[in-house]
């Protein structure tokens, strides 16, 4: 599988944001609720189906992980995401 390909780094937004929501126990209408404390207007229904496509734009990305506390996404991470997902990155 080719890195490269849209499909696989939108894989890899949608599970880090997942686990990070998991992890601290937000649905995806607790997301909406905190994202509406920040004056960011985003329904549930409109949340969950940005973030299972992994599409979503870096403003709404840095957004979320604001308001669920991230303090930031390692390489190592992405690295081993794609790992999971069996895809070599081309500069390890």
């Amino acid at each position: 599988m080719d890195p490269q390909n849209n499909a696989d780094w939108r894989q890899v937004v949608q599970r880090i944001i997942k686990a990070e929501m998991s992890k601290r126990g937000v649905k995806y209408q607790d997301l909406s609720d905190r994202l509406e404390n920040i004056k960011i207007y985003q329904s549930a229904d409109n949340l969950r189906n940005k973030v299972n496509k992994g599409i979503l734009g870096a403003d709404l990305l840095l957004q979320i992980m604001y308001v669920l506390n991230m303090r930031k996404i390692e390489r190592d991470e992405i690295i081993d995401i794609f790992a999971d997902m069996e895809i070599k990155l081309d500069d390890q």
